[in-house]
């Protein structure tokens, strides 16, 4: 079964969805459906699985959401009745503050645990009893193995960003999961992108789903305008970058998504020194509350530029976002659709910016592919500096352009590649006697 549409809205009532909820959805500002939600909350009520295929920020975590909280009604018992993988810690904390708002006129008890913190705080916090879990999947086997944490009441199950989940490696967590859930269950698979890998699990873990598409697989966000800048180098990237954010007006709320932690933190020591306005970095390095205290920040504005990993900027939800830059164009390319699905949310324009070194425009070639349109290419400004490459830089661009002509073309041999040893060079002497080219062979001694 698959359900689709392109444009729809409408209002909750039509939903039967009870007045607490309403009141918390009024609150929020919630006042109409989007796509996704007026298809999923429907299915969901009836209790079939769904394979559910959207974008970042189309609102699909309250798709969700909203239809689980009205089957859970009121808090009953100790042990959880719904349970929501998500694949970062930074995600579980969002949808965990999602569940508060909407429940904050209804006593239903929810928690969300991850891993950076000792798994004793959150035995605690789940101890009292709790009706619905959000959890990374290595937590909460931390948790049920220790048997804080009992899963034999799981009526629900949803996996979120199933992409991103399968991407970082978690199949066999969730395996192991999946032999002590109780198998008669409904489970909802919500994904931005339908890859082989996704295809693999739906096939597994779903029965009989209605698939819910409000665009196809891998669609940006129509409100998201997307351009790229044509550059030589790294230090130009940053000479680029600086001076974007020198306009305040335009650059309002901006994320910077960097390819490891070693470029977000030069990214950060630039910006921090040069650019008006919080600027604070995200990765794997940064301590917990580091990272959870400057996504608070960002969220309430304090922060006007994030710089960031993939992986530490799950979870960031944020209306307000002007835009996102990609100084580093991601090699993971289903990234991208994730990367900038973090502006234009909740009904606002936005815009993502891509730097692309030579290098780079492989990505852009199938980045485009992916998205199935072509991304704008723009002039850099006459102000910018284009800083010339050096020697050592040049090789490196040219090495990694070689290695991707051979990903494309097998028999591809580049400038760098492996030459064949040399024939070892046997001198000739001429015989005058015998008028002949024989083969040298010194026979003195010594």
């Amino acid at each position: 079964m698959a359900v689709q549409k392109d444009k729809m809205s409408t209002t909750f009532d039509k939903f039967g969805i009870g007045k607490s909820i309403l009141k918390a959805l009024d609150e929020i500002g919630f006042h109409e459906a989007t796509p996704v939600q007026e298809l999923a909350i429907p299915v969901i009520k009836s209790g079939q699985d769904i394979l559910g295929i959207a974008q970042t920020g189309t609102g699909k975590t309250a798709a969700y959401l909203i239809p689980i909280l009205m089957k859970l009604v009121k808090a009953e018992g100790e042990d959880p009745r719904a349970l929501i993988l998500v694949p970062t810690r930074e995600l579980a904390i969002q949808v965990g503050e999602d569940i508060e708002e909407l429940t904050q006129y209804t006593n239903i008890r929810s928690a969300a645990v991850f891993g950076g913190i000792g798994w004793t705080k959150h035995a605690e916090l789940v101890k009292p009893g709790v009706d619905i879990v959000v959890a990374t999947p290595g937590r909460l086997w931390d948790l049920y193995t220790v048997g804080a944490l009992r899963l034999k009441k799981i009526k629900t199950l949803v996996i979120d960003e199933a992409d991103r989940m399968l991407d970082m490696g978690f199949m066999p967590q969730l395996n192991q999961l999946f032999e002590v859930i109780p198998p008669k269950r409904q489970n909802l698979l919500f994904s931005a992108t339908f890859s082989d890998k996704v295809e693999l699990i739906s096939n597994e873990f779903l029965t009989f789903p209605a698939r819910v598409e409000v665009a196809p697989s891998a669609t940006t966000v129509d409100k998201v305008e997307q351009y790229f800048y044509r550059l030589p180098n790294f230090r130009s990237k940053l000479n680029l970058i600086n001076f974007l954010l020198t306009d305040t007006e335009t650059y309002k709320r901006v994320i910077i998504f960097c390819a490891t932690k070693e470029n977000a933190e030069l990214v950060f020591k630039v910006l921090d020194r040069k650019t008006e306005g919080e600027v604070r970095v995200l990765h794997s390095n940064k301590a917990q509350n580091t990272r959870i205290n400057a996504i608070q920040s960002f969220k309430e504005g304090n922060v006007r530029v994030l710089i960031s990993t993939d992986v530490s900027a799950r979870g960031i939800d944020v209306s307000m976002i002007s835009h996102v830059i990609n100084f580093d164009l991601p090699t993971n390319y289903e990234d991208y659709v994730h990367r900038i699905g973090r502006t234009a949310r909740a009904n606002h324009d936005g815009v993502a910016i891509s730097f692309l070194k030579p290098d780079e425009e492989f990505h852009l070639a199938n980045i485009e592919k992916l998205i199935r349109m072509e991304i704008t290419e723009l002039p850099v400004p006459e102000k910018v500096e284009l800083v010339q490459s050096s020697r050592s830089e040049i090789q490196e661009i040219a090495r990694e352009m070689d290695r991707q002509k051979k990903l494309e073309d097998t028999g591809f041999k580049g400038a760098f590649h492996e030459k064949k040893p040399r024939r070892k060079k046997i001198p000739f002497a001429f015989n005058a006697k015998s008028k002949e080219l024989r083969p040298y062979r010194n026979t003195r001694k010594g």
